[in-house]
């Protein structure tokens, strides 16, 4: 019989069983699909030691006039900006207040009680003391997280550092509390009667009302605006320098209150969405306003200016924004609009242009080639001048596990080097992000795998893409081959696995003897890579694997090639003992310094019966 050439579709496709799937990918984890043929994706490095603190859901990277490469990163308890490997603190005060004594100690404990009539503040929250003369041993000018609130006008702090006596005082002090904290992770509900009638699937508990803290950016010239979900807008003027927090933005009818903030790349308006209305505190979900054009401090109509709002009709909330190629793209709940300018009087009009469709999260869409492309909550979709949805060969095998409680969650991003569209979820039994899916945009292909992200950001003025871990730091993707998150380097383990096919006709059994793998490692940082591939033979597509046997007659289910650098593709042959009717095949490695991409391996086989 001739050598068999193994050369299968592209792409992952987890819609049918392993056995229709026949002649395709069906499993994998860490790889990726390039001309055709799957390979173990780049490693991570982390950019420096230095970490942030909280949860990261935001990244925004600009360049200022004088030449500083910055990353907003805001986080669910700080606003940072990262400038080298190093994060600046630039999170908005709240408040600034003045206290008299308003420490007391305990003898041997480091909580501090403080008294501040003033409210405001809630467990989590940081405060910055100054001016404090020393009370029970100790000197609290410094910052400090609040670590519960006791009553309405008394919090505790944690100095560090035990009292020498219990006392009371500080003299003359004044405090700078940070704007609140907000959840990290939505929080279910449980019990009868959590949330209001009907709001979640009968007899589970429903989710907090309260949102995840995820922040919005934009530049405004050099300057950011920014802010957090629900709450207010915020300007940091980059004139000012790293060591300068961010300050409340002011002027004429400014949006006290936002779900999301854009800047419009072309004539520099700055949107809210689901903003308070005009000359008023309540809240519209479904408002958007813009201030006038190249104005970001009036916000308020006028003959003589530009700025303006409108209320989108279909849908209960907006959710998410996102700049297009000559329009602003913005999704409710239910639908898809988008936002022309057309000048004055109207200035901006909104045209429906998708309904009856949904979107899992305020950071679910990301934008390439001019076609927006977004995870809903039940499958996947597009828009390059209309809506629908995109074929997903991973449809079902993705919803079926995820997490619906943590819809908010889901970021997306691009990855433009390789054509890819990313998603990061939390899956069934996760309250964290520790899935992601891939769409090949180039190819149409589909791929997936474990790894937990909270926030991405493509390269563009940088030189790697960018992403943000649980670990509190930021890593770059696409460098090295390696784990580097942290100090110590670890293997990535890759591995993709086949669908089944029919050796021969599906009726004789074949005897495989001989394999002529072709791997090319190039690009592996040691001198011997090594990848493992298992041939997986069944006695039909309803049985279970047979149990492959090396030529020493040992059990194995694996068939190791090792090679010295650099290997461009293997020329030898493995012998081995395999039979079936129907046969799958597994490329994997767990290897520090290993890559490796597979090409085209060919079997050496026999007719062997039928039975």
């Amino acid at each position: 019989m001739p050598l068999k050439k193994l050369q299968l579709k592209a792409g992952i496709n987890r819609e049918n069983t392993r056995y229709t799937s026949e002649g395709g990918w069906y499993d994998c984890d860490k790889i990726r699909f390039r001309q055709g043929t799957p390979e173990k994706i780049g490693g991570w490095q982390r950019i420096s030691a230095t970490t942030f603190l909280g949860v990261c859901r935001s990244l925004w990277n600009w360049v200022t006039l004088g030449s500083q490469n910055l990353i907003g990163v805001g986080t669910n308890l700080k606003f940072y900006i990262e400038n080298g490997g190093a994060y600046s603190d630039i999170t908005p005060l709240r408040a600034t207040v003045t206290l008299t004594n308003p420490f007391e100690t305990t003898n041997g404990s480091p909580i501090v009680e403080v008294i501040d009539a003033n409210g405001g503040y809630a467990d989590g929250d940081f405060v910055t003391f100054s001016g404090a003369s020393a009370v029970g041993g100790l000197t609290l000018n410094a910052e400090y997280q609040l670590t519960e609130t006791t009553t309405a006008n008394v919090y505790t702090i944690d100095a560090g550092t035990n009292a020498s006596s219990s006392a009371t005082g500080g003299g003359t002090v004044t405090a700078a509390y940070q704007i609140n904290v907000g959840p990290a992770f939505v929080v279910p509900l449980v019990g009868w009667g959590a949330s209001s009638w009907s709001s979640g699937t009968w007899g589970i508990g429903a989710t907090s009302t309260d949102s995840i803290r995820i922040w919005s950016q934009a530049n405004f010239g050099e300057d950011l605006i920014f802010g957090p979900r629900d709450g207010g807008i915020y300007i940091w003027d980059a004139t000012n320098g790293l060591s300068t927090r961010a300050v409340a933005l002011t002027g004429t009818e400014v949006p006290i209150s936002q779900k999301l903030i854009l800047v419009s790349d072309i004539n520099r308006f700055v949107f809210c969405f689901g903003a308070n209305e005009i000359f008023s505190a309540t809240v519209n979900p479904m408002l958007v306003r813009w201030s006038d054009q190249e104005n970001a401090t009036n916000w308020s109509p006028s003959a003589t200016n530009q700025a303006g709002d409108l209320i989108l009709s279909n849908g209960t909330q907006i959710v998410a924004a996102k700049q297009a190629r000559q329009e602003v793209l913005v999704w409710t709940d239910s639908a898809l609009y988008a936002l022309q300018y057309v000048g004055a009087p109207a200035v901006w009009t909104a045209q429906l242009v998708g309904e009856n469709i949904s979107i899992a999260s305020q950071n679910a869409v990301a934008y390439a080639n001019g076609v927006a492309y977004w995870m809903g909550k039940d499958k996947f979709y597009m828009y390059d001048g209309r809506t629908q949805p995109l074929k997903c060969d991973l449809r079902k095998f993705i919803f079926n596990d995820f997490n619906e409680e943590q819809y908010e969650q889901v970021f997306a991003g691009t990855n433009e080097s390789y054509h890819e569209i990313w998603w990061w979820y939390c899956s069934t039994d996760s309250n964290v992000s520790d899935r992601y899916v891939v769409y090949n945009y180039l190819d149409q292909i589909w791929y997936y795998g474990t790894m937990s992200r909270t926030a991405w950001l493509d390269s563009g003025l940088r030189n790697y893409p960018l992403a943000a871990t649980y670990s509190n730091n930021l890593v770059n993707h696409e460098q090295g081959v390696d784990d580097n998150e942290t100090a110590v380097t670890a293997a990535i383990p890759a591995y993709v696995s086949s669908a089944q096919f029919d050796l021969e006709d599906g009726h004789q059994f074949a005897f495989i003897w001989r394999v002529l793998p072709d791997i090319s490692f190039d690009g592996s940082e040691v001198g011997s890579p090594t990848a493992t591939m298992t041939l997986l033979p069944l006695q039909n597509s309803g049985s279970g694997y047979n149990n492959p046997t090396s030529v020493g007659g040992s059990n194995s289910g694996g068939i190791t090639r090792t090679a010295t650098l650099p290997v461009e593709q293997f020329t030898g042959q493995i012998f081995t003992r395999v039979r079936g009717r129907q046969l799958a095949i597994k490329v994997e490695s767990s290897e520090v310094g290993v890559t490796w991409q597979l090409g085209s391996p060919r079997i050496d086989m026999r007719a062997d019966g039928r039975r």
